[in-house]
């Protein structure tokens, strides 16, 4: 499962191919011309808004001789021009020009030759594509999901959820490890440990969630899955008016009162943190708690991770730079969850190679497992619920 190079292969496509590919957030193409270069697995994408307004996700390939069109990460353009040769290309991926055309007989029509586009569909904000033609409709796709994508974004508290920017880093592990690991409570306070111990104690309070019978997994269908950690910030409207403002962050609620109602101060800090759950979404994009985690396979061996900061468009500037400080003490290149996430990862990959039949165990919490009444699969956060379901998805498209 984590070391097959055919088996990769296979992956690649009946999975990444055929299925919803997360390749970028709204809030990084919100005018004509804004453009981000992303990928789908191994093949390079340029996510770009048109003049019209509208998303295209267009393979970063000359189709002239095969040379990507767009290095740069991010900007705002009118089109796309190939360095080798000059072949040019609108927003839209058409063919707007080529040089010295003599000699090209057989190219009797530019729109016979466009950048090859992929089918591209948005829900609030985020965007996915696909290289399938016949791919379902993205919501039937996101099915149960789309309620916790809901509420996750309502840590904009009335504001628009914007990328404040991005940390990007490989590990040496298969894709699926990381897959696994975004709704696993049962890791938390044993990686973690150097991280609890560097919070404030209400911090380490509000994420002490073992024994909290509120803190489950849903399995939500199609790969999807949601691990909640701090049941009363599962919807961040709804405040019962008795939890208390963190000390430390008076003097954001002192800034912020000189511009805002009571009310809306203290929805703001409500979402300081962010939403109090995890939510994976199959096959490469979780929003986790007050971040993007976005995964790209490498190769059987490797993988991409890019950690994308949220913060609030338009929003107080105070409380960005304190999202900001709070996503780099644990997610950043000197955090404390990040580089011990990633040491694990490499464990994992680094162990699989021995014992290769020996089975990988997915099975804590099935025995106490629950179907709800809206047919989620419902266990402890600490159980393999969401695994489970990541890996009932795998297992029904490879099998296809």
């Amino acid at each position: 499962m984590y070391t097959d190079p055919a088996l990769y292969q296979e992956e690649l496509q009946k999975i990444w191919y055929r299925t919803w590919v997360w390749v970028a957030h709204e809030s990084q193409l919100r005018k004509a011309g804004d453009f981000v270069t992303s990928h789908v697995a191994d093949q390079p994408v340029i996510v770009s808004r048109d003049r019209k307004g509208n998303l295209n996700v267009l393979v970063n390939r000359c189709r002239h001789r095969g040379a990507s069109v767009c290095e740069t990460p991010r900007g705002n353009g009118n089109g796309f021009t190939c360095p080798y040769h000059a072949w040019s290309y609108g927003l839209d991926g058409k063919l707007r020009g080529i040089p010295y055309p003599e000699g090209y007989e057989d190219v009797t029509d530019k729109k016979d030759l466009p950048l090859q586009r992929l089918q591209v569909a948005s829900y609030h904000g985020m965007v996915f594509a696909s290289f399938n033609a016949d791919v379902e409709p993205l919501e039937e796709f996101l099915g149960g999901a789309r309620l916790w994508i809901d509420r996750f974004m309502k840590q904009g508290a009335g504001f628009p959820v914007m990328i404040q920017g991005e940390h990007r880093f490989r590990f040496q592990g298969n894709w699926k490890i990381q897959l696994e690991n975004t709704t696993d409570g049962y890791h938390f306070p044993i990686v973690h440990r150097s991280w609890m111990s560097s919070v404030d104690a209400e911090t380490a309070s509000m994420l002490s969630f073992m024994t909290d019978e509120l803190a489950v997994t849903h399995a939500l269908g199609n790969g999807h899955s949601a691990a909640v950690m701090v049941p009363e910030h599962v919807d961040l409207d709804d405040d019962d008016g008795t939890e208390q403002v963190q000390a430390r962050f008076e003097h954001v609620v002192q800034v912020l009162s000189r511009d805002f109602e009571p009310a809306k101060v203290r929805r703001i800090m409500r979402s300081m943190h962010g939403a109090g759950f995890n939510l994976n979404l199959f096959p490469n994009v979780a929003c986790s708690m007050s971040f993007f985690r976005v995964l790209r396979p490498i190769g059987p061996t490797e993988t991409e991770i890019r950690h994308c900061a949220l913060g609030m468009e338009g929003g107080p500037d105070i409380v960005n730079r304190e999202r900001l400080r709070i996503h780099e003490h644990f997610q950043g290149p000197f955090g404390f969850g990040t580089p011990d996430d990633s040491e694990a990862w490499d464990r994992v990959q680094r162990g699989a190679v021995g014992g290769t039949d020996l089975p990988i165990l997915v099975n804590r919490g099935l025995a106490r497992e629950q179907v709800a009444d809206n047919g989620d699969k419902v266990s402890h956060v600490t159980d393999e619920t969401g695994m489970r379901e990541a890996y009932r998805k795998w297992q029904e498209l490879m099998s296809a």
